[in-house]
Formats: structure tokens, sequence, C-alpha cells
């Protein structure tokens, strides 16, 4: 079903969430962006805009460093092509679960409640989500205080973390508008920052010099290569349903999809390899500050303003679901993302969070299994599509949810397992295809049936309906 959007529809509320009461809880100008429902066709926006968006999220500052570290370990064509191989596999699993965020006018945490975690199991992958990046919104919003203490000097670093957390929060908390609008201006900003960097620095180098010499730095393998980019933006690809919720049709996530992660990915990370080639030099931060001055370095903090709208945006996002799950008590997603943002910014002042890179890295090898349980169970096994289908007709969750689903859970730690065991190839697209692979196995596996019985149902002994503390099922009718 094609969620179509019609512009005289965009100052009333849905004739479906009128009927069931949400009009009067969740609207447009209170910046909840629908945190706990459907997004209705009236909220949704053109592709172009979320593909800016995500385009901000990707051609950040990260990419320069990952394109660097590659230069400087690979050779050109090396590097290239571990890029192309990394991009190529995000792209995968950035469509798969972007079409489900499209279809379904749902965010990540929600989807998992009817893609094979239930309710409870939903609350854990959400409060994986708001700590994860919860965190990264702390180490960005450090080296935003870092760039502009650099920068213009005055206050300490711990001043420039709170100021930027603070500046971010407030784009988080005005939701996908806000963060449309801060896109594009960061976003083309950025691409210029590239543009003169190449201009600038590469102007003075051949590119056939460039494309032919060695590596610089110490080699590394076409698999190792791959892990970092694959590694750099997975749980950017597991954040997608919260942004692409906001698209029409699967057709926009595809269009969205292969421009920012293409141009973002390729695109600078390609810049960052040709200048640690020519640099012989990882230092990207170096190499970017020294030929654009003042307004590069300007740029880069705006670009990291971008990237950290979004993680508070998503983080808040995980948490409201996480709550709901397991109290039935709502909250609103502007108080999460306040309070986060309060925690985010205080812990990056004190800088605690620069110990617990080491965590937070490990927690995006454990989240990636999500993705390979949710495919399995929307697009293959497909238990909850029928109830997904019916209730999306009519603008309303299913009013049926599994408490808990162990087979995802299980499948989930054993993707997480192997990711963060095995050194063979990618840890996290390891473990997104051990925890795909294994929930298959545990789900397809026939049940017992009576002689001469009907066949029992899907799901039949799991699923509870919701009963919440305002009075509506899950699907939000009347109790």
């Amino acid at each position: 079903m094609t969620r179509d959007h019609h512009d005289e529809k965009a100052l009333h509320i849905s004739s479906s969430a009128a009927k069931n009461g949400q009009a009067d809880t969740v609207l447009p100008g209170m910046h909840d962006d629908y945190s706990l429902q459907r997004l209705p066709d009236h909220a949704t926006r053109s592709w172009f805009s979320v593909a800016v968006q995500r385009l901000g999220q990707i051609s950040s500052f990260s990419q320069f460093l990952i394109g660097a570290a590659l230069g400087f370990g690979m050779t050109f064509w090396d590097a290239v092509l571990a890029m192309v191989l990394g991009v190529a596999m995000l792209e995968v699993i950035t469509i798969l679960l972007g079409i489900a965020g499209a279809r379904e006018g749902l965010s990540m945490s929600m989807l998992s409640r009817w893609g094979g975690f239930g309710r409870k199991g939903s609350a854990l992958v959400g409060l994986l989500l708001t700590v994860s990046l919860t965190g990264w919104f702390g180490v960005q919003s450090g080296a935003f205080a870092q760039g502009l203490h650099s920068l213009a000097g005055g206050p300490p670093t711990w001043v420039w973390a709170l100021v930027g957390g603070v500046v971010v929060t407030l784009i988080a908390t005005g939701g996908f508008v806000s963060m449309a609008w801060t896109a594009y201006v960061t976003v083309p900003a950025f691409v210029l920052l590239a543009g003169y960097c190449v201009v600038d620095y590469l102007g003075e180098h051949s590119l056939s010099e460039l494309t032919t010499s060695p590596a610089p730095g110490p080699a590394m393998t076409l698999a190792q290569g791959a892990t970092i980019v694959a590694g750099g933006f997975i749980m950017g690809a597991i954040m997608t349903p919260d942004l692409t919720r906001f698209n029409r049709t699967p057709g926009d996530v595809v269009k969205q999809t292969v421009l920012a992660v293409t141009l973002g990915e390729c695109g600078a990370g390609l810049i960052g390899i040709l200048l640690a080639h020519a640099a012989k030099s990882s230092d990207i931060v170096g190499i970017v500050t020294s030929s654009s001055g003042v307004v590069g370095t300007l740029i880069l903090v705006a670009a990291i303003l971008k990237v950290n709208d979004v993680n508070l945006y998503c983080a808040s996002l995980g948490l409201v679901n996480s709550v709901d799950a397991l109290t039935r008590r709502p909250i609103s997603r502007v108080t999460a993302a306040i309070g986060l943002g309060v925690v985010g910014s205080v812990l990056s002042a004190m800088g605690i969070l620069e110990h617990y890179t080491t965590f937070l890295t490990w927690l995006g090898v454990i989240t990636p299994p999500v993705a390979g349980v949710f495919v399995a169970e929307y697009y293959f096994v497909r238990r909850y599509r029928a109830a997904l289908d019916e209730s999306r007709a009519k603008g309303e969750l299913p009013a049926e949810t599994p408490e808990w689903e162990l087979r995802g859970l299980i499948s989930w730690a054993g993707g997480a397992a192997v990711g963060l065991t095995v050194e063979i190839g990618i840890p996290s697209l390891n473990s997104i295809l051990v925890s795909f692979a294994l929930y298959m196995l545990l789900v397809r596996r026939p049940r017992p049936r009576p002689v001469g019985g009907p066949a029992p149902t899907p799901a039949q002994s799991e699923v509870v309906v919701e009963s919440r503390v305002d009075g509506r099922t899950e699907g939000g009718c009347p109790a």
C-alpha cells in the first residue's frame, strides 16, 4: 500500500487518529513526531528532504577519517575496492530496514515489537539504541568542543561541550522539521569544504601519482578495510527506519539510499583516501584545518552538529518505546530528548565518555544482530505481516502484540556472540548473518501437530492483547 501525501491534509489530523482518540495526545506541533504511532500520510515528506538528512548523517567528518585510514594503509585502488565492498553491504541492509520503516510508518524500536522481539524484547532493543547513541552524542559533543576551543579559545573545553550539547538538544527536540533545516545548511557547507580541500590541497599533486603510489603507512588487508567501512556506519543503518518512516514510498527509500550512502560514503571516503596519500598521513584533522583554516573548522563543527542531532533524535525514540513497552505509560519524546541531551552533555563535559569508547564500540557489535532477526521475520517468516497490513489500512497499530519472542532473543544473542568472538571477516556483518540464519532455523522448525487436529496459528500461544493505562489496546482502539 502506497503512503501517498496529500497537501490538503497537512493542517488536519488524520481521520483514523481522530477516530481513535489520538488527536489530543500527539500532534505534529508538539514535535513528538508520532513516536508511538504510525506516521500518518499528511506527515510524510519528500524523498529529497529525508535524503538530505541521511546525506548529512553519512557524509560527515567520520567518513573523512575512514577514508584517510584506508588511504594510509592501502593503495588507492585497494582502498576504493574496500570502500565499494563495505558500502554495497551497507546499502542492502539499509534498504531492507528503510523500506519496512516507510511501509509501516514506525521507528526501528517500535517495528521490533512485530519483528522478532515482542513488546518487552523491543524495550531491550530501544535501550541498546538509546545507550549507544547517547554515548556517541557525548563523544561527538567532545569533538565539537575541541574544534571550537582550538578555533576561538575563550572558555575551557567543558563549557563548549555544554554549549554544543544544548544547541543539538534544541534541534533534536524540534523533531524532523528542525533537523531538516539544519541539514539544508550544514550539508551544502560540508560539500563545499570537501571541494575546497580537493582544489586547495590536492591541486598541488598529480592524480596519477596519488592513484599509483604505495600505501604510506602500515599495510591493511582488504577485509580489514571493508570492516572499517561497514562497521563505521552499521549503527546508522540500524537507525534507518527512524527517518525513512517519513518517506512516502519504498521507491523513495531506494533513491535516497543510493544517493546518500553512495555519495556520502564513497564521496567523502574517496577524498579522505586521496588526502592521506597526498599528505602521507592519516591525520585528517590537521590536513583539513591547515588547508581550509577558520572556515574549514567551522564547517567541520557544523557537520558534527548534523550528525549529533540525528543521534539524539533516534536515542529519544528508543527511550520512548522502551518506557512504553515496560510500563505501558507513554512519555513525551521531547522530554526524553531533553533528558538524554543533558546526560550526554554533562558526561561529555566531565570527560568521562573518552574512557568509554571501547564500550560504545562493543555496543556497536551487539546491536547489528537486531537487523538480522528483523529482516528474517519481516520479509521471510512473516508471522505478523497480516496483522500489520490490516492495521496499516486503518492507520492503527496491530491490536495483538507478542510479549516476548524468545527465539528472536536467542538469535540476537547468538549473532552478538559471533560478532564479539570471531575475528574472520567483518564482525558486525557476521553477527547479522548469524542472527538471520539462526532465527530462520528456530522459527521454521515444524511444531508438533495433534493427529486430526487443526494446524496451529502463527505464534498462537505467544500473542497477548495490549491493555494500556490510557484505556486503549496496542492498536489504539478503546478497550
